[in-house]
């Protein structure tokens, strides 16, 4: 998760907080929840919902380290580009790992795509037609638990302003929210859905925190849930003074608190009788999708055929034989008969055997299957 400076405008620049993930500027933070305003029940929503909000976009979220991916093609995913990643690393969907094999940086934005080896039984669908504003969303993330309340004295007591971020227990949660506006993240951030974190909100009224970068929006589109975002940064820091480096919470009523323009110093700002809530952001994928359908077009396929390949010894590497025509339908590979002793194996996304050969026309037929 990126930390956002938080003008009173929310159209100031967001600040990256840190190598791979949530964390502040110059403070990495490894941390992984969703924060609720109604509850700090750690267990709570940590299982798929139910009822209306059945097949809202839990079923289309995998682990890509200590955060979330999202998949959108049959071998694609997108996810922060700010939390990291390489090739060669692991992503768990559904109870599977695939290895990732390349990436695709937008440079107008926080998405990345990676492409990994096999294929999901499943993907997301993409939000096609944008006007997000005011719709209820579903959001997903790993970031921390809900931790100490935020109090400021307003000189007849003292009033709960929100809650900091609590511990790290890297577990999936889902919230509610609702998109209050399409915001300028600004450079190559581009545009950003945004939603406040209000109180009293509903049951599921949620923010965000470290850990949660990566995570998907989902609303509805004609009745089906897609994906809408992913989630990029938050506002803060927050003070109770101006001294010090302040504190990352989540703030449903900013008045009475300082806050801190990216660059500037902190600002107080006013207790007035309405709430300032916070809001978290989320790349918007409608303003993305020329780039986004780019990559699907290149780069997405429907199956990974295996791979032939040879060696004279077994003491020796064995290596792809480039000239081996593979023929998915019929489940066969065809090489010319080789003059010398031959090793065989197949590489591939999926495990693959060979189950027997045939000569013809002074060429081998390999017969493949799935084991």
């Amino acid at each position: 998760m990126k930390y956002r400076q938080r003008p009173h405008s929310l159209t100031g620049l967001p600040a990256c907080l840190g190598l791979i993930g949530c964390i502040l500027a110059a403070h990495p933070i490894r941390s992984d929840a969703i924060i609720f305003e109604s509850t700090a029940d750690a267990g709570y929503n940590t299982n798929a919902p139910t009822g209306d909000l059945a097949d809202s976009g839990w079923q289309f979220q995998g682990r890509w380290g200590n955060y979330l991916g999202t998949p959108i093609a049959p071998n694609l995913f997108i996810t922060a580009k700010h939390v990291g990643g390489g090739a060669g690393q692991l992503f768990d969907f559904r109870g599977r790992t695939y290895v990732t094999i390349n990436s695709f940086v937008d440079p107008a934005s926080d998405l990345r795509i990676w492409e990994v080896c096999g294929i999901f039984t499943e993907f997301a669908k993409l939000v096609a037609n944008g006007g997000e504003i005011g719709k209820p969303l579903v959001v997903f993330g790993r970031g921390t638990q809900r931790g100490a309340e935020v109090l400021v004295d307003d000189g007849l007591g003292t009033s709960l302003k929100g809650w900091e971020w609590g511990p790290t227990d890297h577990v999936q949660r889902w919230g509610e929210n609702i998109v209050s506006e399409i915001a300028d993240g600004g450079g190559n951030i581009g545009e950003l859905i945004a939603a406040t974190f209000d109180s009293p909100g509903g049951a599921n009224e949620s923010h965000l925190s470290p850990g949660d970068s990566g995570g998907g929006v989902f609303i509805r589109e004609n009745g089906i849930w897609k994906l809408a975002g992913i989630n990029y940064s938050v506002d803060g820091p927050f003070n109770t003074s101006t001294n010090g480096n302040g504190f990352n919470a989540a703030i449903f009523d900013d008045g009475g608190l300082y806050t801190k323009p990216l660059g500037e110093q902190w600002v107080y700002s006013v207790d007035l009788p309405v709430d300032k809530p916070s809001s978290f952001y989320a790349t918007r994928i409608f303003s993305n999708l020329t780039w986004i359908n780019s990559i699907i077009a290149q780069h997405a396929v429907t199956s990974y055929p295996p791979i032939l390949q040879s060696a004279t010894s077994l003491d020796e590497s064995f290596a792809d034989d480039t000239d081996a025509l593979v023929d998915e339908l019929t489940g066969t590979i065809m090489i010319d008969a080789p003059t010398e002793t031959t090793f065989l194996r197949l590489r591939g996304c999926d495990p693959w055997e060979m189950d027997s050969m045939e000569f013809l026309n002074g060429k081998w037929i390999l017969h493949y299957r799935a084991p």
